[in-house]
């Protein structure tokens, strides 16, 4: 995505950390640890891998663009996919206990804001798949698209993380040429059939007790004027359907893009449980200027500045899960934080 900035902006000071969260704090006990982030520029030397490393994650998951490559060479994409893998810091991520999974967002599939008109989308894959050093075995490598899934036994529980691809499938989203904002495609869809129907039966055949759900692009928010599931509003709705259809899959979903971070929130008729959008970006830049940004299901604080997430889980005795998502800056800083019960 680009960085633009409306009239209807309000630039403010840069944001500061929440009362009492403005201190480096040692990492919290939980039953699982999950760490994210996305937007990491490959050439960038100061990225957070050994703040992330401090929390010991069980996964890192990255939401997309996990490098810059926006172009038509492979040979350049290639180049600086093993630049963002000699970084230091992420070598002794790939070296750690750390489980690294991954989908892409729309510069390192190749083009900013990409759609399923992308020349080199094949061949972009294998060069995706091979950074994220994915088992050969894997069915992603037999399937159009980067979506993939990935069971977890842990202690007290079953966790499935299903990623998604929201751009080999996507059709043409189209901007307003006055204001630059995007706007709706009422009838286009985000991950085509075959990515529908692998969705659907990953929940219905789940036999696992947690699920998250990675997608590059927002999910929930739909008030802002960049890219988001909300400029499809037919693609939203089905995917919100798929979920009320199965609603003893509990879910969580996770989103990057933005280079902000924040956390969703939006009751749908047929849960029992609130449904979240976590988002976290960028890695290694963000936006230049702290703004206000309207976002009606928006639950903690509209967070400008370097990040990455966590997502702490426990599994209570009654078996409903205790989570707390964190937004982590710079030194490891707790910049917000967010508790909430899923059953």
């Amino acid at each position: 995505m680009k960085y633009l900035f409306f009239p209807l902006l309000l630039i403010l000071p840069l944001i500061q950390p929440c009362s009492g969260q403005g201190q480096s704090e040692e990492p919290a006990t939980a039953t699982t640890v999950i760490a994210f982030g996305s937007c990491s520029r490959q050439n960038i030397p100061n990225q957070r891998w050994h703040e992330i490393l401090r929390h010991n994650p069980a996964l890192w998951i990255w939401l997309g663009d996990n490098i810059y490559g926006d172009t038509h060479d492979m040979q350049l994409m290639k180049d600086k996919y093993e630049q963002q893998k000699a970084y230091p810091g992420y070598q002794d991520l790939l070296n750690s206990s750390t489980e690294i999974i991954g989908t892409w967002d729309d510069h390192d599939y190749g083009v900013n804001d990409g759609g399923k008109n992308y020349s080199c989308k094949e061949e972009s894959k294998k060069l995706a798949l091979e950074f994220l050093e994915v088992d050969g075995n894997n069915p992603v490598w037999d399937h159009e698209g980067l979506y993939q899934a990935y069971p977890y036994d842990f202690e007290d529980y079953k966790l499935k993380v299903i990623l998604l691809d929201t751009r080999y499938f996507r059709d043409t989203v189209f901007r307003d040429p006055g204001t630059r904002a995007y706007l709706p495609n009422d009838t286009g869809d985000i991950l085509g059939e075959e990515q529908w129907s692998w969705l659907e039966n990953e929940l219905k055949s789940s036999a696992t007790d947690l699920h998250i759900l990675g997608s590059s692009i927002q999910v929930i928010p739909e008030d802002h004027a960049f890219e988001k599931w909300a400029n499809f509003p037919a693609a939203r709705k089905r995917l919100f359907g798929l979920l009320e259809k199965y609603p003893d899959k509990k879910v969580i979903l996770l989103s990057g893009d933005r280079h902000i971070a924040e956390i969703s929130k939006i009751e749908l008729p047929g849960l029992s449980y609130p449904l979240y959008d976590f988002t976290s970006s960028g890695l290694t830049h963000s936006w230049r200027e702290a703004a206000v940004e309207t976002n009606r299901h928006r639950v903690s604080e509209f967070v400008v500045g370097l990040n990455f997430g966590l997502i702490l889980i426990d599994r209570k005795e009654d078996g409903n899960f205790n989570i707390r998502f964190e937004i982590r800056g710079e030194e490891d800083v707790l910049l917000d934080e967010y508790r909430t019960e899923l059953y």
